[in-house]
């Protein structure tokens, strides 16, 4: 029976199972205040409306569950998996961690698909009815714990309600503590990700074949695959070259328009235009990348070739179609248009009128006031637009796969190929990968230099912010 539960779907009969518990505690919450109200009579008066008390019975009904689902999350499969894994024979434990957890996956994957039995293998068909047991009954003990503890925050607090009980003040305290525990996981998340990261890019420092801090920031042959080479220079070269030819194409671009949507556009031509030039931000990286391969990189081979004597001719180069760093620049360039343009126009409409209107008074012409007046007040925005659009080309990954390929070099022709620290984060992460060489952990390498740029950027755009600012406070 409990192989069968195993396949319940316990999130969904937990949701079901919180809705029905908060419908029916707010209406009991409510409506026991209610009929307090009218058997005291008009001359009690009550410290909270009836809709508080709702709300805190809702709360005391569905923080139980919650609760008790977020511990299964955590703790549920854990505990199968480690009770499954001490019952192994000798013979699967003695192969090493790795191996036991590649043999649960396999089990895991098995009792999820509800496979049909695996001929010829006793050993793996007996663990895997044994894990679907456990599994179903773990699911049936919390779903049953989750009903008790919401029946008995339902009484407990329907208990509490009177007349002069203080809801509100209890209501409002929980959704404080919540929002403090939102803003807490946020917190904790990033300094989670920040932590691994430098642990594992100290593992791959202290690797007997991962290389030194210098060699690996100042080397100049990179091929991580064979585990042979980490020298990760040519492909910061690569990110820093795609990154200001997309930044060269965007950045002016996305500002101009920005400032002609904002001060010199009419209504109805905006109302038309920053919608239509909004939808590129919407097209997926995909498409990007497959214009790129077809359409641009064509035309920039056959460019190149014709400054050096070549007929121009972009059709001829459709099936040879060499990829290079030039075209996924472009392409990347259009696609974060729409980040600088948007972010940049609402900042300057967010200029108070009243700065224009104190300019064009003193004598000055339109353009002088956006760039004496206008621009300036806006340029924290402005900024912040940029790094958003340059943190967006550095994590681009799709568009340099299929436009500029992977191979790692530092050259002069930017109409060669070119790789990038995301395309070998994605190399080196793909398939199946021991997380004990130094070829996986150089990823992890990579992704802390690469943090470590990002924070550099924000440090210098806040002290370039705080620094023109004061002119305005």
């Amino acid at each position: 029976m409990f192989q069968t539960l195993a396949h319940l779907p316990l999130g969904w009969l937990l949701f079901v199972v919180i809705a029905a518990a908060a419908f029916i505690s707010f209406y009991a919450g409510r409506m026991r205040l209610l009929s307090q109200s009218v058997a005291s009579g008009p001359q009690v008066r009550t410290h909270s409306q009836p809709n508080y008390h709702g709300y805190f019975v809702t709360l005391a009904t569905t923080l139980p569950i919650a609760a008790i689902f977020v511990i299964y999350v955590v703790f549920g499969e854990s505990y199968v998996r480690s009770t499954i894994a001490s019952e192994l024979p000798v013979y699967i434990t003695g192969q090493g961690t790795l191996a036991v957890e590649q043999y649960l996956d396999r089990l895991s994957e098995h009792v999820a698909l509800r496979t049909s039995p695996d001929t010829g293998n006793d050993l793996f068909n007996a663990a895997s009815d044994r894990y679907a047991s456990l599994l179903g009954q773990i699911r049936v003990w919390v779903l049953l714990a989750a009903i008790l503890a919401g029946t008995l925050g339902f009484l407990v607090a329907r208990k509490r309600l009177t007349p002069n009980f203080r809801a509100r003040s209890h209501v409002e305290r929980g959704l404080t503590i919540g929002l403090f525990l939102c803003a807490a996981i946020a917190v904790l998340t990033t300094a989670g990700i920040v932590l691994s990261l430098i642990f594992e890019t100290v593992r791959f420092f202290s690797a007997e074949d991962g290389p030194s801090i210098l060699g690996f920031l100042f080397g100049t042959e990179w091929n991580a695959q064979t585990g042979e080479n980490f020298g990760a220079l040519p492909l910061f070269f690569g990110t820093f070259v795609i990154a200001l030819i997309a930044m060269c194409v965007a950045a002016p671009v996305g500002l101009f328009s920005a400032i002609y949507l904002s001060e010199y556009a009419s209504p109805g031509l905006r109302g038309w235009v920053k919608p239509i030039l909004e939808i590129l931000a919407g097209i997926p990286t995909v498409v990007y990348g497959f214009f790129a391969m077809t359409v641009v990189v064509p035309w920039v081979q056959a460019g190149a070739g014709w400054i050096n004597g070549m007929p121009f001719v972009p059709n001829e180069f459709l099936e040879g179609r060499e990829k290079n760093a030039l075209a996924a620049g472009l392409v990347m360039g259009i696609m974060i248009i729409p980040l600088i343009s948007s972010l940049a126009d609402d900042v300057i409409n967010a200029v108070p009128q009243s700065l224009r209107d104190g300019a064009l008074a003193l004598g000055a012409t339109q353009a002088e006031t956006i760039k004496q007046v206008v621009m300036p007040a806006a340029l924290p925005g402005v900024i912040a637009s940029m790094l958003l659009a340059i943190s967006r080309a550095i994590g681009e990954t799709m568009i340099v796969v299929m436009a500029a390929g992977q191979t790692a070099q530092i050259t002069g022709d930017i109409t060669s190929y070119l790789s990038t620290i995301t395309v070998q984060i994605v190399a080196l992460l793909t398939g199946d990968t021991a997380f004990d060489s130094a070829k996986t952990l150089s990823a992890f390498a990579l992704g802390f230099v690469l943090f470590i740029v990002t924070l550099l950027f924000n440090i210098i755009a806040l002290r370039v912010v705080q620094k023109y600012r004061e002119q305005y406070d």
